[in-house]
């Protein structure tokens, strides 16, 4: 008797060209999926993220590619670092947060040059991500997650991507930079939204 072998994995769509996030995507969720981004697309054109919020960036994306893939499940996130104390900033301009041609690199220079003379409570920062599931133009959920901790002074650990390097999350002495990707794969906001949309996707790729 033949051997049964396991069902394909379906296929999401994250809607991206963040090699870093689609990186965290596979780790989070490749168990069950089969992960593709837009580097895959390349005649996709670039999408203009012009909401003021990460909900409405994240809908921007999630139904500019649905509409583009007919019948496939896309996931979009946005998601970015608010420092209360400069009045939410990055936030949705995280990515941009140093002009035009910003870098990871360039974006922790400026965030830290702001944040010299802050100190304590002052320095208190939290990561926020958002994700909405989409399909033929449609919205079908949206989950967001948040992990609180602070700015550094100086950048500590190579890993991760962005602003990981500068971010200590609360409860532990380590920056996301430093700490092993299989930590802050549980923790990271990202993980949490991803742990809320999991059964809404389960259900949408059923239906």
């Amino acid at each position: 008797m033949p051997s049964p072998t396991s069902a394909p994995r379906p296929t999401l769509w994250v809607a991206t060209t963040n090699r870093g996030k689609t990186r965290e995507f596979k780790l989070l969720l490749s168990k069950r999926w089969r992960i593709r981004d837009l580097h895959a697309l390349p005649k996709i054109p670039p999408i203009r993220e012009t909401g003021a919020t990460f909900l409405a960036n994240a809908k921007i994306k999630a139904l500019a590619v649905s509409r583009r893939l007919p019948g496939k499940l896309i996931l979009s996130d946005d998601s970015g670092l608010v420092v209360p104390a400069l009045g939410g900033r990055p936030g949705v301009r995280s990515a941009r947060f140093s002009g035009p041609k910003a870098t990871n690199e360039s974006n922790r220079a400026k965030l830290l040059k702001l944040m010299t003379r802050l100190r304590g409570s002052f320095r208190r920062a939290y990561f926020q991500a958002v994700l909405v599931l989409a399909r033929d133009g449609r919205v079908i959920g949206s989950t967001s997650g948040r992990v609180w901790g602070r700015i550094t002074a100086i950048e500590q650990g190579m890993g991760g991507f962005g602003y990981d390097p500068i971010f200590q999350p609360r409860g532990f002495s380590k920056t996301f930079g430093e700490l092993n990707s299989s930590i802050k794969n549980r923790i990271s906001h990202r993980a949490r939204a991803c742990r809320m949309i999991q059964p809404l996707m389960s259900r949408a790729e059923r239906s």
